[in-house]
């Protein structure tokens, strides 16, 4: 399905998500002729720029990234447009106003238009008022929608703040705060896997499942973002929106239907149900950890204090696991361990199901371990894990797998990027992948006592880069006979 005819204005044009990210995915859907030819994108910024001074730039990023060549490019670079405004300015978006009227009418639009907000966070309140004092956010002639990056919020308290400023100028149905995480494939296709097929859900929930593992782990440290990260660490960065959003997937309830409301209606239940954790609970079942220098695939890396731009005493946390649990009926008992973490051994996000073990291994006493990985990236898949017999006398069990990859059955055409799915799927005002207000509340609810915990009495501990992070996490997952898996970047061999 194609999106509908609109104006598209991104807020930070001249930033390194719209060079990274945006205009890459709008020129893939417009490629693989996801786009109707009446579209047009206006970037919006502070710096002074030409129509043809834009179109370059996003012309030399296409060449660059994504081997754009001949008339596609040619012509995907001549819907672009830019406006240079002051947005801190109300006064200034009156420049908006010509250019946008010039759009509409040139591509026949309806007034149709896509705020997507690229920016730093402090404008996150203040655009959508910018707009509005121009009328720029009423939908009497064509839908008005807006699309708000992470994160949303630094804690529970701002988080409302943010939700209050944003909601006095924009409904609910308008506003669109996107993840990028829930626009991966291996995501969706998890509630496929589980609601479509009669096997596995009669054993999702505590009778069959032992614990859940979640896993998003980093190779990279800060680059170049030290600055930012001090401000944030693991647990705003991945934890509170990536994370906590695919363990409600994980856990959720099937949906009535699957449209946006039944399906965030059951993650913001499984959210509202994460067990609350005080002091004490903490104390045992969260750990954090900072990276220090060490050699990575025989070259020197810096350790966290020696990042350009973080403070050479910053306790700031590039690592935590944390054993939580889900106080429902489905999920009561069972342990979900999340971690996440910078400078680990590989770049990979994975979900582990592990199934309870036979209670009379007839065959064997090390009867294998049966579990079900998702692997959302690299290489997304998933893989089955259970026992057959080994070959030759006797009746010993052997580990063995199924396997699965996208990339062995989907061309690049059938296999969308998180940001062309969330983008194709805002422009056709689909809502299902992404956060609605009272699950990013739920998650701030969830995570602000883990927060107050670390700045109050939170310990922060060493782990040499390169390594799955700090001992005591290993310690944590052992105190009840388990390990943690340690996965490769790949699903194509024996994982």
């Amino acid at each position: 399905m194609k999106a509908e005819n609109n104006c598209i204005v991104i807020f930070g044009a001249s930033g390194d998500l719209t060079h990274r990210k945006l205009i890459p995915a709008l020129y893939n859907l417009y490629k693989i002729g996801r786009l109707e030819e009446n579209f047009s994108v206006l970037g919006v910024a502070r710096t002074d720029m030409t129509d043809d001074i834009f179109r370059q730039k996003m012309r030399e990023t296409l060449i660059t990234h994504e081997n754009a060549e001949g008339e596609t490019l040619d012509n995907f670079c001549s819907h672009l447009y830019y406006q240079a405004v002051n947005t801190s300015d109300s006064s200034d978006y009156v420049k908006l106003l010509p250019r946008l009227d010039e759009l509409h009418d040139k591509y026949q639009t309806c007034g149709n238009t896509l705020y997507y907000l690229s920016t730093p966070p402090s404008l996150y309140g203040v655009i959508p008022e910018c707009l509005a004092a121009h009328g720029l956010n009423t939908e009497e002639f064509g839908w008005k929608r807006i699309i708000v990056e992470k994160p949303f919020g630094y804690d529970i308290k701002t988080a409302k703040a943010l939700d209050v400023q944003i909601h006095r100028f924009f409904e609910e149905h308008q506003i669109y705060r996107i993840d990028h995480y829930l626009g991966k494939e291996t995501v969706q296709n998890l509630l496929v896997l589980r609601f479509s097929n009669g096997l596995f859900e009669p054993l999702w929930n505590r009778n069959f499942i032992d614990y859940v593992e979640i896993t998003g782990a980093e190779k990279i440290g800060v680059e170049q973002r030290g600055g930012y990260y001090d401000g944030s660490g693991a647990m705003r960065d991945m934890f509170q929106n990536h994370l906590l959003q695919v363990l409600a997937m994980v856990a959720m309830e099937p949906p009535a239907i699957i449209n946006a409301d039944s399906m965030r209606d059951e993650t913001a239940k499984v959210l509202y149900c994460l067990h609350p954790l005080t002091d004490e609970d903490l104390k045992h079942n969260l750990v954090l950890g900072q990276y220090t220098a060490s050699i990575v695939d025989d070259k020197p890396v810096k350790g966290y204090l020696e990042e350009a731009g973080v403070p050479s005493d910053s306790t700031t946390e590039t690592y935590m696991a944390l054993r939580c649990q889900i106080d429902n009926w489905r999920w009561a008992g069972v342990p979900f361990y999340v971690r996440t973490g910078k400078r680990l051994p590989t770049r990979v996000t994975e979900i582990v199901i592990h199934f309870k073990t036979t209670p009379h291994p007839v065959f064997s006493q090390n009867a294998p371990d049966n579990k079900l990985i998702i692997r959302i990236q690299p290489d997304e898949g998933i893989s089955m894990f259970f026992g057959l017999k080994k070959p030759g006398a006797g009746f010993d069990a052997k580990e063995v797998s199924m396997d699965f990859r996208y990339s062995d059955i989907s061309s690049s055409a059938d296999l969308l990027t998180a940001y062309e799915r969330l983008l194709l799927d805002a422009m056709k005002g689909d809502a299902t992948l992404f956060a609605r207000t009272d699950a990013v509340h739920a998650c701030w609810k969830f995570v602000q006592p883990i927060l107050d915990y670390k700045e109050n009495q939170g310990r922060v501990y060493e782990y040499e880069a390169g390594t799955w992070g700090p001992v005591e996490a290993d310690k944590l997952i052992a105190r009840e006979g388990r390990v943690w898996r340690k996965p490769s970047g790949t699903m194509k061999k024996k994982i």
